[in-house]
């Protein structure tokens, strides 16, 4: 496992950052979705392939949604990762600041925005899965995915309740996706192999607020998603992005 600081100067590297419905994927086809589970992980990290297999293996399962978000805080040790995005090391470090942690490390999945744990540790990752599916209001309200030419929709239904007011906004977040992404890695720790990601986050759009009246928010394919996208995925999450909390909503659909 590889650990950054998040706060000071120096990086220390340890080792112990035509209106229709969108084709669904496996996860809308077998019903509610049960977990959101968010990988960071690093080409240039030894410890990852492992969490990237199991990754793999999570993202074939009916009820979950699951991603890999990139990171770029290891790219000094000798090679560039090449699908990390800085918004992935921020979206991981804001996790981070809410837990008051001073570190982030991978590989980290991060379950429906409320636990945590080293992403080839799966006991420890099913514990989190179960645990986080308990807490108040986690994946409890239903989000649905169109679009029409190259506009993307996502409806909320009506909400009275507790987790969603004008005083306590969710964030609605827009994820580009692509399904699959193989890599030869030719230098630094995971040299001489080749890597497999699922579910690759590359693009990230924060829509709005939502405040619990029915509402729909739209973007353009073209604008909001990167080249190679072939899958949306919207979250609807308690604070803001310098605060996420929980997953109150999700869904993931393809693009036909």
């Amino acid at each position: 496992m590889l650990r950054a600081k998040i706060w000071g100067v120096a990086v220390l590297g340890l080792m112990a950052l035509r209106t229709a419905p969108l084709t669904a994927a496996p996860v809308e086809a077998g019903g509610q979705v049960h977990a959101v589970i968010e990988l960071f992980t690093s080409q240039g990290c030894s410890s990852c392939p492992p969490a990237d297999r199991h990754l793999a293996e999570i993202a074939d399962r009916p009820d979950v949604i699951a991603l890999t978000f990139p990171v770029d805080y290891w790219d000094y040790l000798g090679w560039r990762d090449t699908l990390a995005d800085p918004a992935n090391a921020k979206r991981q470090k804001a996790y981070a600041y809410v837990r008051g942690d001073r570190q982030v490390y991978t590989p980290q999945m991060v379950i429906n925005g409320v636990a945590h744990a080293i992403g080839s540790d799966r006991p420890a990752v099913e514990r989190a899965i179960e645990q986080s599916a308990g807490q108040a209001g986690v994946l409890s309200i239903p989000v649905t995915l169109s679009y029409s030419g190259d506009t993307v929709t996502v409806s909320l239904p009506a909400y009275d309740g507790p987790l969603v007011s004008a005083e306590k906004p969710a964030s609605i977040v827009l994820l580009g996706v692509s399904s699959r992404q193989a890599v030869d890695i030719s230098r630094g720790e995971n040299r001489g192999h080749s890597v497999t990601y699922r579910n690759v986050v590359r693009s990230q759009t924060r829509l709005g607020e939502w405040t619990g009246a029915a509402q729909s928010f739209t973007a353009s394919r073209l604008e909001r998603f990167a080249p190679g996208c072939e899958r949306a995925v919207v979250l609807v999450q308690a604070g803001g992005p310098r605060h996420p909390g929980p997953v109150l909503g999700a869904a993931m659909a393809r693009f036909q």
